[in-house]
């Protein structure tokens, strides 16, 4: 076991009811879990996305928190919220990762392995 890390787990989701396809908005939600599977009590402290449609047009997105929080999780604790973006494109491939302080103060990062958005209706045959 790391004495710092987080692990992310990611279920993106495609809101077909807050979509418009037509005019090009596909929007999706993404539900995250954060859990500190390290040694260290440690807090989040901000969050850097790459956003990238079918197009291969990326939007970079940098901040403090998620959700209004910067939550400080003990090992074993987790904490979960729900977001979401808008694509121009009916796919695409969010990654990125969390900025991360230990209650030591060493700093860290959590990284967000890739995931795809996709909406299910316009499935691609690889």
């Amino acid at each position: 076991m790391a004495k710092y890390e987080f692990r992310v787990e990611v279920q993106p989701e495609y809101l077909p009811e807050q979509s418009m396809p037509e005019q090009g908005l596909y929007t999706f939600a993404y539900t995250i879990t954060i859990t500190n599977s390290g040694e260290v009590p440690a807090q989040l402290i901000s969050r850097h996305w790459l956003i990238t449609d079918a197009a291969g047009t990326t939007e970079e997105v940098k901040g403090l928190g998620v959700v209004g929080h910067q939550p400080l999780l003990r090992p074993g604790e987790s904490f979960q919220y729900t977001s979401g973006c808008r694509l121009r494109t009916p796919t695409g491939v969010m990654r990125g990762s969390y900025f991360c302080v230990a209650e030591d103060g060493e700093r860290f990062e959590a990284p967000i392995a890739a995931f795809d958005l996709a909406d299910p209706s316009t499935r691609v045959l690889h």
